[in-house]
């Protein structure tokens, strides 16, 4: 069975006016995705989903125009003969391109969507998994910068729908992140975990002064204080208090970025993000790398329910699982526009998709309903 052809189609929505969320990247604009199709010769199919960084029409690009003419001919189910075909012809030669994973990403799903299939199997079983419940905290685009009441109000109503974890967007400004973390868990108690997010916002000086009253709340982590490359600063943040830990990895690319976050010795919670960093099949060497030194693996989400499901299949056979990253955000018809992906439960938890491959049922007949905006998602005020 080898692949015949492989299809990037972007997609895009833009939000209402007036519904922006903002945070540390800025203030949302549109949604952005891109699903990529794999076509076999033995006429079964798979999807996957690409990150679409901040132009996800240079990501389509070099999916059909690089990495497609490496791969069409190859088996369909030599998802580790693929990889090391684009490593050696593009990542060797060229480094570790943001770009280039993101498309490789989507293709190396697709490819574990269509092994499924073709064992009819799961795909968390075919990956030596079991379907369990998973815990989940209520993240994505959303609880970003906004009063202190109606951000408090906004956990709650997550908290009602069975999370008992949720993700507050910080880096705004000291002032008003300490304001908003200590209303929160004021007004949520203390049985909720709170996770947080600087989206990469803060300095060292202002991590300073945020953490210890993250370890007064009790955080579970602090999020992407710092650029992903910063490690210097991680290093500092780490001496403040050992109660927060810090997470990274949804914008390192493979397990030798991750590596180098290893060596750094200042991340404590790993989040790749499979439609970023090369895909399920890195995904897995970066989850045994993490292991190894008892660091808990809790993936970022993207957009759409093939990324969901994905990350659900994984997270149920990885040794060191965390949390799944539920998508919330109330503008974003990519999540369910295939049927919902995952529910929440009472206890907090979600279970992965029980169908063959992904488990997801992809009608292609939705896509002309998001043609492709071009621009950015986000717009920052400096």
């Amino acid at each position: 069975m080898n692949i015949t052809r492989i299809t990037a189609i972007p997609l895009s929505y833009r939000l209402p006016e007036g519904k922006t969320v903002t945070m540390g990247v800025g203030s949302t604009l549109k949604r952005d995705a891109i699903i990529v199709r794999v076509d076999t010769s033995e006429g079964l199919v798979g999807y996957g989903e690409s990150h679409p960084g901040r132009s996800p029409g240079a990501i389509v690009s070099h999916i059909h125009n690089t990495l497609a003419p490496m791969l069409v001919g190859m088996s369909a189910t030599d998802v580790v003969g693929t990889w090391q075909r684009v490593h050696r012809m593009q990542f060797s030669s060229h480094g570790l391109g943001a770009g280039a994973a993101m498309a490789l990403s989507g293709i190396d799903m697709a490819l574990w969507d269509i092994r499924g299939k073709a064992a009819n199997m799961p795909l968390y079983e075919l990956l030596g998994g079991s379907h369990k419940r998973l815990p989940a905290y209520a993240g994505g685009i959303a609880l970003g910068y906004q009063p202190e009441q109606s951000l408090a109000e906004e956990a709650q109503s997550y908290i009602e729908q069975g999370y008992r974890a949720i993700k507050l967007r910080l880096g705004d400004n000291v002032k008003d992140d300490i304001k908003r973390s200590l209303h929160v868990r004021k007004a949520i108690g203390d049985d909720i975990d709170i996770l947080t997010d600087a989206n990469t916002a803060y300095t060292i000086a202002q991590a300073r002064r945020v953490l210890p009253v993250l370890a007064d709340i009790h955080a579970g982590w602090l999020e992407e204080p710092f650029a992903c490359n910063d490690f210097a600063s991680y290093r500092e943040a780490a001496k403040i208090t050992p109660l927060v830990p810090l997470a990274a990895g949804e914008n390192h690319f493979m397990r030798f970025e991750f590596a180098q976050m290893l060596e750094a010795g200042a991340v404590q919670v790993w989040q790749p993000d499979l439609s970023k960093t090369g895909g399920i099949t890195e995904a897995i060497r970066i989850a045994a790398l993490a292991s190894a030194f008892r660091i808990p693996i809790n993936p970022h989400s993207s957009a759409t329910g093939l990324n969901h499901a994905a990350s659900l299949h994984f997270l149920a056979a990885t040794e060191n699982s965390g949390y799944f990253e539920a998508c919330v955000s109330q503008f974003n018809p990519f999540r369910d526009m295939f049927g919902p992906t995952f529910s929440i439960g009472k206890d907090g938890c979600v279970e992965p998709p029980s169908g063959p491959g992904l488990g997801v049922e992809v009608d292609e007949s939705i896509f002309k309903d998001f043609p492709v905006i071009d621009g950015p998602g986000y717009v920052v005020k400096f």
